[in-house]
């Protein structure tokens, strides 16, 4: 990648993505939100330019930069997603730490938050706008859909089958062959031995509704 990164979102998230952008010797431009308390403020050494929508920045996305979602809610991630496909024909970025270990075999989609310490084992399907917290493990031939939050030293067992919009939290540990539908959340530390439907909150050890 050779155009700097405007990262959405200033945030804790959109300053962890700009330390994996670093980690790959890209620049970041500086940082959209729609919070106009911070616009002309700095997060670490970096501007909060103007809003999500402004014209003035967005017209250099696919110019002369790359946009970057860093904003975990998904609805609103959704939302410019949409965006910035719609006003400059462009899908964001990925941000994928150095430190991470992605089998050759795996396919990664666009507009992914990877962070230090994950690992995506080989023929793993990972979809897109996903946000993979800090180690991770993705194992052989899981398959992830799109706009799906995995906590921190959470694990995803081999072939596992993952909806779309759905939230892991941290710890979490889903064994081999499990599938888990759309809109589905999972709570932190759980293990989660059986199938869990569209929709549904599960939680503890083992994994049940709540």
């Amino acid at each position: 990648m050779e155009n700097p990164v405007i990262i959405f979102g200033a945030s804790a998230l959109g300053q962890a993505a700009v330390e994996i952008f670093e980690s790959n010797d890209i620049m970041v431009y500086g940082f959209l939100d729609d919070d106009e308390s911070k616009h002309g403020t700095e997060l670490g050494e970096l501007s909060v330019l103007g809003r999500t929508e402004d014209d003035g920045f967005l017209k250099l996305i696919g110019k002369k930069c790359e946009a970057f979602i860093a904003i975990d809610d998904r609805e609103l991630r959704r939302g410019l997603v949409k965006l910035i496909k719609e006003r400059r024909k462009m899908m964001p970025v990925n941000a994928i730490h150095s430190n991470t270990e992605i089998a050759p075999s795996a396919h990664v989609g666009h507009g992914e938050f990877i962070n230090s310490g994950v690992i995506i084992g080989a023929n793993a399907k990972i979809g897109d706008h996903c946000l993979i917290h800090s180690n991770a493990l993705i194992d052989y031939s899981a398959q992830i859909g799109d706009l799906v939050q995995v906590g921190a030293g959470s694990v995803i067992g081999a072939e596992c089958r993952i909806g779309e919009n759905v939230f892991i939290g941290s710890g979490v540990t889903i064994v081999p062959g499990v599938e888990v539908a759309d809109n589905a959340r999972i709570g932190a530390g759980s293990i989660v031995i059986g199938n869990v439907a569209a929709d549904k909150t599960v939680f503890g050890n083992p994994a049940k509704e709540v």
